[in-house]
């Protein structure tokens, strides 16, 4: 069992930065690949941006590569998201996700621990 907690979100105008933490525990952070999904209002959840267990595979979606990056700490049971350049559309609840495997996946099915998720707002 993963328990998984977000922080970090919040207001921040078009063009700031905002970085994204999420804390795991109950179980080894180290065995799980991690991924970060987001939810705008009225809108399905969408893939951001994985992990590999390792740390040494990233991906992202198109709409936020070269703008976000995903890393992680498996010496603090912590993924992070690094947002940078964000705009309007980026305004989501974003969530962090844990599957026990080594390869991160876009798919929300392959995930199998879920946080409750932090609320970032891009607006001037």
């Amino acid at each position: 069992q993963v328990q998984l907690v977000e922080s970090g979100g919040g207001l921040v105008q078009p063009g700031g930065s905002l970085r994204l933490s999420c804390v795991a525990s109950g179980s080894i952070f180290s065995r799980n690949a991690m991924g970060w999904f987001r939810q705008a209002p009225g809108k399905e959840r969408e893939f951001v941006a994985g992990i590999s267990r390792s740390g040494g595979t990233t991906g992202y979606a198109d709409s936020v590569k070269g703008r976000f990056t995903i890393s992680r700490d498996n010496a603090k049971n912590t993924v992070y998201l690094q947002m940078n350049s964000l705009k309007p559309e980026d305004t989501a609840i974003y969530h962090c996700a844990a599957r026990e495997s080594s390869i991160y996946s876009a798919s929300e099915p392959r995930y199998d621990y879920w946080g409750q998720g932090t609320q970032v707002t891009v607006s001037s």
